[in-house]
């Protein structure tokens, strides 16, 4: 018996120092401009440890208590969240799954027989009665020679860490149209709340026309240009309200609610776009969720290389069985009754017509194309994040040239409208001066508008608060 174990035990520690086939990870390199190009360039510049940007509730930069009270419930309540956070207890468990390939398998299967032979059965002469009673264990156990269980690991690993990655990019996607939609909203209200400030200024306008004519100062057809002009904005006006209940139906979606069974009271927003910290292009590489996601597939591709090639080697299986057999109770787990045997075997696919050689170019090719993936992931970033950039630079010129024309726009009506009264001027100055008036004042709340979108949209870009750090360790994944 000692022999025997002797034996089997160095056979196993020889094996089991074998050698992973396949290629060592490494991460694909990332086509990016010199850093010297961006720094200090087009709003690219070094964070610093201070910046707003950096935190995990990255909306609270914004000041709107609202919106912090809204982003919280669609971290608890929406339901797309919860779907990626299930995947991910998926993949948790199918890391676990995979593990338990390292250690051998025992199973057992007792029974209890009572047999009786047929008194008609060949070479047999007299019926005979026996019983059987068998308590098996048997233990099977994969030698992982080339290292096919652990690059199995392996892979599942850098998938519940890439599914993890996953789950944070729908959270900041989340996160960011909520946001989006909240300043789609708060403009929706100062669109309309500009209206009704208009609607009511024109109303004035129009009695002032009824006074003209009732006078004989003013023709009926100013009366009835008037009258349009007033018509013409309530209906603006009226328009405004079915923007506003598509964004708040689409929070109340967001935040896992009914749309029947939720409303926000009208506040238009008096917020100004915050000052964001960009940092450095290279940075999206420890910042945005996808590009860590996409990162980790690479890093799986390559694990499913190993283990294509792994099947060109002999697979090692050391098995043994063994337990208690009796002819009855009373003897079955007696010392005699034992039995037991032990010993590896080895299986070797002689001839496959090409399956495995069309695998693993299957897997080289999968690897290629998870590559092509990080690579366009983060040039899609990079432009994104210029996109934004560039937005926010020009609309915040916008804004100041806007903001002149406005009061230009304003200071012109009041001199027409004075004008009329005075009967230098006819009426369809004043209606010209209200109308380039009215589009000056709701170009300037919709400019306002764009450039609080685009920085939701440029956090996003740059990933939120989240780092590559945030991703499940190794050790977490066990």
């Amino acid at each position: 018996m000692k022999p025997v174990a002797s034996s089997v035990t160095a056979f196993m520690m020889l094996l089991l120092t074998g050698c992973m086939v396949g290629p060592k990870y490494e991460r694909p390199g990332v086509p990016a401009a010199p850093t010297d190009v961006y720094k200090e360039l087009d709003g690219w510049k070094t964070a610093q440890p201070g910046d707003q940007s950096e935190r995990g509730s990255w909306w609270e930069i914004f000041g709107d208590p609202q919106l912090n009270a809204l982003e919280a419930e669609l971290t608890i309540s929406n339901q797309d969240l919860k779907a990626a956070q299930a995947r991910l207890q998926e993949a948790r468990a199918t890391v676990r799954f995979n593990r338990a390939a390292e250690f051998p398998t025992i199973s057992t299967a007792p029974s209890i027989e009572s047999v009786r032979a047929s008194a008609n059965q060949p070479y047999l002469s007299a019926t005979s009665t026996t019983g059987n009673f068998v308590l098996p264990f048997d233990l099977s156990y994969e030698l992982d020679v080339w290292g096919r269980v652990r690059r199995t690991v392996a892979a599942s690993r850098d998938e519940a860490q890439a599914t993890a990655g996953d789950l944070e990019t729908v959270s900041l996607s989340l996160h960011a149209e909520l946001a989006y939609d909240y300043f789609e909203l708060r403009s929706a209200d100062a669109q309309k709340q500009l209206l009704n400030d208009t609607v009511r200024a024109y109303q004035d306008t129009l009695q002032l026309t009824l006074y003209r004519f009732e006078g004989g100062a003013a023709p009926k057809s100013d009366v009835a240009q008037a009258q349009t002009q007033l018509q013409t904005t309530v209906v603006q006006d009226t328009d405004i309200s079915v923007q506003r209940a598509q964004f708040e139906h689409a929070i109340a979606i967001l935040i896992g609610k009914p749309p029947e069974a939720f409303s926000l009271a009208a506040s238009p927003h008096n917020l100004q776009p915050p000052e964001i910290a960009v940092g450095l292009p290279s940075q999206l590489l420890e910042r945005r969720p996808d590009i860590a996601a996409a990162e980790r597939r690479v890093a799986e591709s390559n694990e499913q290389i190993g283990i294509a090639r792994a099947a060109f080697f002999p697979t090692i299986t050391l098995s043994a069985s063994g337990g208690f057999q009796g002819n009855s109770i009373v003897n079955w787990f007696a010392w005699p009754s034992r039995f037991w045997a032990v010993g590896p075997s080895m299986l070797e696919t002689v001839f496959d017509a090409g399956r495995r050689r069309a695998t693993s170019q299957a897997a080289l090719a999968n690897y290629d194309a998870t590559v092509a993936s990080y690579r366009q992931v983060t040039l899609t970033a990079l432009e994104q994040v210029e996109d934004n950039l560039a937005a926010l630079h020009i609309l915040q010129q916008e804004a100041q040239q806007q903001q002149e024309a406005t009061s230009a726009a304003r200071e012109s009506l009041q001199i027409f409208i004075e004008r009329y009264i005075g009967g230098v001027d006819p009426y369809l100055q004043v209606l010209t001066a209200q109308t380039i008036a009215l589009q000056n004042e709701r170009n300037e709340v919709d400019i306002l508008r764009r450039r609080m979108d685009a920085s939701v949209l440029l956090i996003k870009a740059l990933g939120g608060g989240w780092k590559v750090s945030q991703l499940p360790k190794v050790a977490q994944l066990r």
